[in-house]
């Protein structure tokens, strides 16, 4: 990958294994904003991002070369070979090879973990467009203002509200939900940071200890804000897609499920359900399952 400053501009000129609207558009994350043809408003880490994508150029605004070393890098993991990853998991089988061949853009974001984690809470039984409306509402009530988008809330920012008022933000039943994750992550029952350095299932167990939270929030906040690319989420869409590709379509237990995920992709389970997911998304495999 080669970049240059121009202006307020970072400019990247060679990169591959990027393409931002299937990355935007896999169901990983919900601040975004499509404003054009490949070309987005991304709200995250503080920051409001104007990306634009041709077949030559990623062009972030504003951006310093500073912003995008510390943030943009790692959030989109330019540092990562997606290449290998690729091919690794096109020898898998042939049904991965194609996934990985409908959408060789992917890349997993590296989110706030905050930010993930009451995303995906409110994701529970919802559509795409209802979770980003919902967390848009949070944000414009609780966040703060920067170049006329509102920033996620920190954590002090939601800290004390009650249930009645996230509920007129819309989130329904996963308002005491919410309460409970704040003050977890409030009191420090859950710090990210010390989560660091703990094996993933004894952070699937910490994260659970959360109202609501069950295996597959806590899976999707750990794939994509905590870097345990292992994990396979699996919900009602992906489980009925994995029904689809390998076991004949029929009803198979979730567990049966990750024992294929973990036996067949191993450390690049993560990797292998979002190209899953959003090649069947996009061919509309078992379509009516959709509820992310």
């Amino acid at each position: 990958m080669k970049y240059y400053e121009c202006e307020n501009k970072l400019i990247v000129t060679e990169f591959d294994s990027f393409d931002i609207e299937e990355i935007l558009e896999c169901g990983q994350c919900f601040r975004f904003e499509s404003i054009g043809f490949k070309e987005y408003i991304i709200i995250a880490f503080g920051k409001v991002l104007h990306i634009k994508q041709t077949d030559k150029t990623i062009e972030f605004y504003p951006c310093t070369g500073e912003d995008f070393e510390n943030i943009w890098i790692p959030y989109f993991e330019f540092d990562r070979d997606y290449n290998e990853i690729k091919n690794i998991l096109s020898e898998k089988d042939n049904v991965m090879k194609q996934a990985v061949s409908f959408a060789p853009g992917i890349r997993i974001l590296k989110q706030e973990p905050w930010e993930c984690l009451i995303s995906f809470i409110i994701s529970q039984n919802n559509r795409i467009p209802m979770i980003k409306q919902v967390i848009k509402n949070i944000s414009q009530k609780y966040g703060t203002k920067e170049n006329d988008y509102f920033l996620f809330p920190s954590i002090k920012q939601l800290e004390g509200i009650s249930e009645e008022e996230l509920m007129l933000c819309k989130t329904g039943f996963r308002a005491k939900y919410i309460i409970d994750a704040v003050r977890n992550v409030f009191e420090k029952n859950i710090d990210f940071k010390k989560l660091e350095n703990v094996s993933t299932e004894d952070v699937r167990k910490k994260l659970m200890e959360i109202k609501g939270v069950g295996q597959k929030v806590s899976d999707c906040v750990m794939l994509f804000s905590m870097n345990r690319k292992e994990v396979f989420p699996t919900d009602v869409w992906i489980k009925r897609v994995m029904e689809h590709f390998y076991f004949d379509g029929k009803e198979t237990k979730i567990s049966d499920i990750h024992d294929l995920a973990k036996e067949k992709f191993g450390q690049y389970a993560g990797f292998a359900q979002q190209y899953l997911f959003h090649y069947a998304r996009q061919m509309k495999i078992n379509s009516s399952a959709i509820n992310r």
